[in-house]
């Protein structure tokens, strides 16, 4: 690898700026994978042939976009995103002790179809593409607390269709990765209220009266490759709800 010959054409783009968009396609492509060190700063000069300076400055903004992390004395490292319990921040359930208790997941239809065209402008896809759907019950105890929607490119993600329940487990997005090879970056989630409706499955799956308050929590979650790759729609009951924000 001579020059810069790996970094995008653009010539619009300040270097440092060409060069974070290089190391980002990479780790979309999986060079680096999550959990892995990139090369060492001066390493990554003497590929490219630009100034340490440009490099700390590229690998800034990857840091501040959360595509990467440096750990102190070991190197810079792809970041691997934490969502176990990003959900709980907002839904507070408690288990018969009355510790903090986290749902267990049960799939309970998943198939592949065309995508409501809402799915299909969130997920970015073609007029008539299809996409892969998964309703799922998050439960304590057996007791049904949410509910939750999920839209998925069946493009990238068609082996979850016939993987054994046993191995996608509660946590979907470990189970993206193993099955898929497809890690979630970021997410996005906007928080709205509802009402119960039959439709929607509130009174046979969360036990809830027609027209009883429900908090949706829409997420939006993106690849390394920054293209969307999943939207999901959760459903709770609002009595469950909290919001807690740290201003500083």
């Amino acid at each position: 690898m001579t020059g810069n010959a790996t970094l995008p054409s653009d010539l619009r783009l300040p270097l440092y700026q060409r060069l974070r968009d290089e190391i980002a396609h990479k780790i979309a492509r999986n060079v680096w994978r999550t959990g892995e060190p990139i090369p060492t700063e001066a390493e990554l000069a003497a590929t490219h042939r630009v100034a340490i300076g440009t490099v700390r400055k590229a690998i800034d903004s990857l840091v501040a976009d959360g595509l990467v992390e440096r750990q102190q004395g070991r190197g810079t490292f792809v970041r691997r995103p934490r969502f176990d319990r990003s959900l709980f921040r907002f839904f507070r359930h408690l288990d018969s002790e009355g510790a903090q208790a986290v749902p267990e997941g049960r799939i309970r239809d998943r198939r592949r179809c065309r995508a409501p065209d809402a799915v299909r402008r969130a997920l970015e896809l073609e007029a008539g593409a299809e996409a892969l759907s998964l309703l799922r019950t998050r439960l304590i105890g057996g007791r049904p607390v949410l509910s939750e929607e999920i839209w998925l490119p069946a493009a990238r993600f068609a082996p979850l269709l016939t993987a054994p329940l046993t191995e996608i487990g509660d946590l979907l997005y470990p189970a993206y990765e193993a099955i898929c090879g497809e890690i979630v970056a970021r997410a996005e989630e906007t928080l709205t209220v509802g009402s119960a409706t039959a439709a929607d499955g509130d009174g046979d799956l969360l036990g809830l009266d027609e027209g009883a308050p429900v908090v949706l929590i829409e997420r939006l979650a993106f690849g390394f490759d920054n293209r969307p790759i999943e939207w999901r729609l959760t459903r709770g009951p609002a009595a469950g709800f909290r919001y807690h924000v740290d201003i500083r």
